[in-house]
């Protein structure tokens, strides 16, 4: 017999947008709307998790969101911070003889995976056991409706713009790659060449792009058919991702990588000095798939079905959970 459907949800996570927004996609594939958790740890578990997992309730700081009862049907987390969160409601639900919270660990929890229901990882991170779910890309929140959505309140912005639109995700330097000004010449280059051949360009900077890039970028791209966004009000990410007839992105973020994936677009990733096994596997996963190519300063027009994880993903944990999928339909 079926499980009565999810009522109540937490997204527990120490609060990173990237790392929230994983879980908060996941919960929206559900249709559930989850009650938020950024949580603060105390010492020794901020400096052990997720290794230490004793005493468990004295684990958060107050400086965060406390994790108390009632404690919910379902946790969405991600992060090693998260650990704890997960790991206590699971156990002390099942003690309290209600309906035990079942858990879902979004990325690499470092622990064993049997320690949680579900745990959900990129294929790239290699991860396997009875209950690991591997995704070809990172989770997210981006819907066919949400992009459409986003397009119509952002269009006006780049009405005075011909076709065809490019969207430009430029992320920035992180532990494995690097973005700097001699790079970022080259890249506005690249995109000016774009931009004096017909295309007009739809720019969105990242907070770890810096000044410095962004001016260079700015100062190429004056006088040319370019949005670049200022950074003043809501970002208009995903507006650009759905008024996008071709996506053009850094390849430092699996996140930025696999939204523009899921749009079903060309997807062309331009390359930075570094990185790592992962990300390396992570890419040609993506260029094996038919979604991406490498951007070599051209446009380039292909077809390829949109990258759908999240739906495999919410379908699992309702199976998982008891609850009709054929009810529930992604």
């Amino acid at each position: 017999m079926p499980h009565p459907p999810i009522a109540t949800c937490w997204v527990v996570t120490d609060g990173k947008a990237g790392m929230e927004n994983q879980c908060l996609g996941l919960a929206e594939a559900l249709g559930v709307a989850p009650v938020i958790k950024r949580i603060k740890l105390r010492a020794p578990w901020k400096q052990l998790s997720p290794f230490l997992r004793h005493g468990l309730a004295h684990a958060f700081s107050a400086g965060g969101d406390a994790v108390t009862p009632p404690w919910p049907d379902l946790l969405i987390a991600t992060g090693r911070a998260s650990v704890p969160a997960a790991l206590l409601a699971r156990r002390a639900s099942g003690r309290e003889g209600g309906r035990r919270t079942f858990t879902v660990q979004i990325q690499n929890p470092v622990i064993d995976p049997s320690r949680f229901d579900l745990v959900v990882v990129p294929r790239h991170d290699t991860l396997t056991g009875a209950n690991v779910m591997s995704t070809r890309g990172s989770l997210h929140r981006v819907t066919a409706d949400m992009l459409k959505r986003e397009a119509a309140a952002f269009a006006p912005a780049v009405a005075h713009l011909p076709r065809p639109y490019v969207a430009v995700l430029i992320g920035g330097s992180n532990a494995v790659y690097s973005l700097t000004p001699r790079e970022m010449t080259v890249i506005a280059a690249q995109l000016k060449q774009l931009a004096e051949n017909g295309a007009s360009l739809m720019i969105t900077p990242s907070r770890r792009t810096g000044a410095e890039n962004l001016a260079v970028l700015q100062d190429a791209l004056r006088g040319t058919s370019a949005y670049i966004w200022d950074g003043q009000g809501t970002n208009p990410y995903y507006g650009m991702l759905g008024l996008a007839d071709y996506v053009i992105v850094t390849c430092d973020s699996v996140n930025m990588v696999s939204e523009a994936c899921s749009t079903g677009k060309p997807v062309l990733v331009i390359d930075l000095p570094g990185g790592s096994d992962k990300f390396r596997r992570f890419h040609q996963a993506m260029r094996d798939d038919g979604m991406a190519r490498p951007f070599t300063g051209k446009l380039e027009q292909w077809d390829y079905a949109p990258l759908d994880d999240m739906r495999l993903v919410a379908d699992r944990v309702r199976r998982m959970m008891g609850i009709d999928v054929s009810a529930n339909p992604s």
